[in-house]
């Protein structure tokens, strides 16, 4: 077993997992502290690094791509301090650090670990419920469904649409960026067929977030919880795109396809014009096989969306001809 304790937290390796456990003291970052203690599987681990510096050094576990819902959701961009796979050696540990690495290399070698993406979550995300708040709004994550609350300070934008609520079969992917500089960051809710996204401001589906520090950091736990509850970007089902691949749209007026229900109808539901699953034609397979199975999983999706309020009616009725058509294309 190899072990190595510090003032930033314990690192602890017996072959099989890496458990990782923040340090408690003040300049810790919040989110560590907030994550708390959890274990890697060596199956999760690409590579793992000492970097030495004039005091002490830094330990980097770099995990497979894929691996784990917190790295996915917030697509690398969680500052460094941050990041639960990273750990400050002090001076007097750079030997114990060292003889860390080589007990989890020599195991990786041994056990013929690939370092390439997995095809499923090999963490298991943070616990549910959670609660997280952004500067303009709060959300709620009961491992079923997305609530949120607008703050006072809320544009007019996102006002008029009020509360809103999102079940897991209406999200195509959650999205988690950083703030930096003087952009905002965000915590955004994507639906399917959602193709052009807001300002975070003046988004409905967004948190919008400042200063990460001054945030509580949950945000990005309430991401990696829906992420894992999500499919898995390999599953072959639409694949969410990793956060901050998306331009944020100029901050002027919602477009069309974001416009406020008519009347102030019931939260939740996508606005038109706003197509959800099964707008897009469905993704060509390699065989006519897996071609006819993609779109009936697609027809299943549609059902859902439609009983949990999601679809009306009229889309749903208008996308599963849409489907359909697709499938006798197929045939």
């Amino acid at each position: 077993m190899a072990e190595l304790m510090v003032r930033d937290g314990t690192w602890t390796f017996d072959g099989e997992v890496i458990r990782i456990v923040p340090g408690s003291e003040r300049g810790v970052h919040k989110l560590r502290q907030y994550l708390g203690e959890f274990t890697v599987p060596l199956a999760a681990v690409a590579k793992i690094a000492y970097e030495p510096a004039r005091k002490g050094g830094r330990l980097r576990l770099r995990l497979r791509d894929g691996a784990d819902p917190l790295l996915q959701a917030t697509g690398g961009s969680l500052p460094d301090d941050a990041s639960p796979y990273q750990l400050a050696v002090d001076p007097g540990r750079v030997d114990v650090a060292e003889y860390f690495v080589d007990a989890v290399r020599q195991a990786l070698t041994l056990e013929q670990i690939p370092d390439g993406p997995t095809d499923r979550y090999l963490l298991p995300g943070p616990p549910v419920p959670l609660t997280a708040a952004g500067v303009d709004g709060i959300a709620t994550f009961d491992g079923e469904r997305v609530h949120i609350e607008w703050r006072w300070n809320t544009s007019e934008t996102k006002r008029q649409w009020g509360p809103r609520d999102f079940t897991l079969t209406g999200l195509e992917a959650v999205e988690w960026q950083a703030p930096s500089g003087l952009e905002s960051g965000y915590l955004r809710f994507r639906l399917y067929g959602a193709a052009e996204q807001p300002a975070p401001d003046r988004d409905p589906n967004s948190l919008e977030l400042w200063g990460f520090k001054k945030e509580s950091g949950t945000t990005a736990l309430l991401a990696a919880a829906v992420a894992v509850r999500l499919p898995h970007p390999s599953a072959g089902l639409p694949q969410a795109r990793t956060a901050g691949t998306l331009a944020a749209a100029p901050a002027t007026e919602a477009p069309a396809a974001l416009a406020p229900p008519a009347g102030n109808a019931p939260t939740g539901k996508a606005p038109a014009g706003n197509a959800p699953a099964g707008a897009a034609p469905a993704a060509t397979a390699s065989g006519a096989a897996d071609d006819h199975d993609a779109l009936l999983r697609r027809l299943r999706e549609l059902g859902e969306l439609r009983r949990n309020g999601i679809l009306t009616e009229e889309e749903f009725t208008a996308t599963k001809a849409a489907v359909l058509a697709r499938f006798h294309t197929a045939g």
